[in-house]
């Protein structure tokens, strides 16, 4: 398999066997560790690595080999649930995935130090992304590229909007599904250009390296000859999924047309070089917390002492039973 995949990277333009990035994904691990109930305003999930706590936004490497274009991606949101979960924090354990029926969001936390994990708030109240038939939660394994941000001073030249201020977000469509908090290997076959209330947020597509399907997609014409209909689908997904909350449908740069592997790769370039700049103070971070525990010549450089510190006095973890109602199915013309 691995000799396969090898070729298909090499086919796609990139010239370095996969051995290093097989390396990389059976040694590079992580723990985490939950604080606070689940589908709370107190949940957070914090990051380890090598025994210290780690920001996933800043301290888990983008490239899991850069020469065989091979990339980490963090997983936030499964494949079919739908509580809109974000990189805010990061932890010890491994939390057990959530039952396919139950869709939760989840998102990295910009704002807190060391950015956990936790549900996405608003107006008080933890999110949850609507059932929009005949799509379950969200449709692919939901997450971010570490060390990318999307400049909300930065005009992009094709979608002629600013960044979201955000990490740059990741659709890994291949069949498995992973777990909140998982960091996957992934190669990217694309990207569509959703814009979000004014904003540009890149959805970047991509696919785990370990997939079966992996050997054979190399790009967006792969998507459609070994997925038809599912491009057009993620389209329609993006496009309607805010509709149920009382907003209008999502617009998008480009006629809603996805862009080849090379145009994505310069996005996540350019947003990495971004990142850069914002971690390296050479840049206003905001109220992004850039606090970290491994980019040596960033001012941000916490000690794994002063990182311990950060994640003292959060929360035990607690059951918390989820409401029915927000398996609600939303039928949209």
């Amino acid at each position: 398999m691995w000799l396969q995949l090898a070729r298909s990277l090499r086919r796609s333009g990139c010239v370095q066997c996969v051995k290093s990035s097989v390396f990389s994904q059976r040694t590079m691990a992580y723990s985490l560790e939950e604080k606070g109930s689940l589908y709370s305003t107190d949940y957070r999930l914090y990051m380890k690595s090598g025994g210290r706590y780690i920001s996933p936004f800043h301290d888990i490497p983008l490239y899991a080999d850069r020469e065989s274009c091979v990339f980490n991606m963090l997983v936030e949101i499964p494949r079919w649930t739908n509580a809109k979960m974000e990189v805010y924090s990061y932890g010890l354990e491994v939390c057990p995935p959530l039952p396919p029926i139950y869709a939760h969001s989840s998102q990295i936390k910009l704002s807190e130090p060391l950015n956990p994990i936790m549900q996405d708030v608003k107006k008080g109240q933890v999110r949850f992304v609507k059932n929009c038939f005949p799509y379950h939660g969200y449709m692919w394994n939901y997450g971010t590229f570490p060390q990318t941000w999307e400049d909300p001073s930065h005009v992009d030249p094709d979608t002629r909007a600013e960044g979201d201020n955000d990490p740059v977000d990741v659709c890994e469509i291949g069949q498995r599904v992973w777990a909140r908090g998982d960091v996957r290997q992934v190669k990217v076959l694309g990207t569509i250009a959703l814009i979000d209330e004014g904003e540009t947020d890149w959805k970047i597509l991509a696919i785990d390296v370990t997939d079966p399907l992996a050997t054979q997609m190399n790009g967006i014409q792969d998507i459609e000859k070994h997925m038809p209909g599912f491009l057009k689908a993620t389209v329609q997904w993006f496009r309607v999924y805010k509709i149920p909350a009382g907003k209008p449908p999502n617009t998008f740069a480009f006629e809603g047309q996805a862009k080849d592997r090379d145009f994505a790769h310069r996005v996540v370039n350019e947003t990495h070089e971004q990142w850069k700049k914002l971690v390296g103070k050479h840049c206003d971070p905001g109220p992004i917390s850039c606090a970290n525990t491994t980019v040596a010549d960033s001012p941000y450089l916490k000690t794994a002492k002063e990182a311990g510190v950060l994640v003292k006095g959060q929360p035990p973890t607690a059951p918390q039973p989820l409401d029915p109602a927000i398996d609600k199915w939303f039928y949209i013309e």
